[in-house]
């Protein structure tokens, strides 16, 4: 019988890496987003009381969570289905798991079958052709949103990745770091391998944040729920030595930090945040140069840095070159 149960909030570390390696061998939009850092977390700080359908079997996972606005109305839908970054099928045979559950799902829930919402789909991608040859006899299919996701290769190091940025962009990195050099300002690199580490960091990271200008509009990640959306995504990533932060500094203080987390070679960007006191000095900018240059020692592959529009997301077309549609779609039974 399915069970719809609440996935351990700190699953074991082999559980964890089956998921994060069914999000990074199957051609995701948004590995980062596919994977239970982001997935759990989400699902801890927005909306914990939903019950979960999580299956594993033969490298495919399938991760969904049930929304019952009323009893007539119930959908089954990606756990994280508020930015929909993510999919909730994942692995070359996840759609026939899927398909294997039906049945089940049908008698829990008749009279009446849920709508199914899946995310992270790439137009582009095998799974489109693979849900309508599964799917199509049975479902209609209803396109509900889509989206522009950037980022950037690590081939060839920090060289080689500068060397796909404009030239008038390297030349303004240039003279934005030699003024900081000047003012003394340093970088420090963070990698928390326990709990009671990555709390440390994050309370620094909000120190930073109270003093910029999300903080001060107290639009950031200082606020409820992405408060607890980005505390419980740095503990679970520390199980895994999975979160990448770096604090600009000056004279002992902290006036910085860009934070992000990898699924195995792909590193997805989260916050970065400065000193609104130091808003003239492109401290973001050399942030950003800091982390690539960490994560082409580390040997990371991809730099990717979420959707391309929205407000102030402008800037993230000055650092990458590759762009993914993903798209979310309904099936409703008729």
């Amino acid at each position: 019988m399915l069970e719809l149960k609440l996935y351990p909030p700190r699953s074991p570390v082999a559980q964890r890496e089956a998921w994060i390696r069914a999000a990074v061998t199957t051609g995701q939009g948004d590995p980062f987003c596919c994977a239970p850092e982001w997935q759990m977390s989400y699902h801890e700080a927005f909306n914990p009381g939903r019950r979960l359908l999580i299956e594993a079997s033969g490298g495919n996972v399938l991760a969904f969570a049930e929304h019952a606005p009323s009893p007539d109305e119930i959908f089954l839908t990606p756990i994280e289905a508020h930015w929909c970054f993510g999919c909730p099928l994942l692995g070359h045979d996840a759609v026939p798991l899927f398909e294997e559950l039906l049945p089940e799902i049908e008698r829990r829930y008749a009279p009446r079958f849920p709508r199914i919402v899946i995310s992270g789909v790439r137009p582009d991608g095998p799974l489109p052709a693979r849900l309508i040859r599964a799917f199509a006899d049975r479902f209609d299919f209803y396109l509900l949103a889509s989206s522009e996701q950037c980022g950037a290769s690590l081939e060839g190091g920090l060289d080689g990745f500068l060397s796909r940025r404009s030239a008038n962009h390297r030349k303004k990195l240039r003279k934005q770091r030699k003024r900081t050099q000047e003012q003394g300002v340093t970088f420090e690199r963070h990698a928390p391998v326990a709990e009671s580490e990555a709390a440390e960091v994050y309370a620094r990271m909000l120190d930073v944040e109270s003093r910029s200008w999300k903080g001060i509009g107290r639009c950031g990640m200082a606020e409820t729920p992405a408060l607890e959306f980005y505390d419980a995504m740095m503990r679970r990533l520390a199980l895994l030595n999975g979160s990448r932060i770096i604090f600009a500094r000056r004279d002992g203080r902290d006036i910085g930090f860009i934070f992000g987390g990898l699924a195995g070679a792909v590193y997805r960007g989260q916050q970065f945040s400065y000193d609104d006191e130091w808003k003239e000095f492109s401290i973001g900018n050399l942030m950003q140069v800091e982390q690539v240059g960490w994560l082409c020692e580390e040997g990371a592959a991809r730099y990717d840095m979420g959707p391309l529009s929205g407000p102030k997301m402008g800037y993230k077309s000055h650092w990458t070159e590759n762009r993914v549609r993903i798209e979310t779609w309904a099936l409703i039974r008729r």
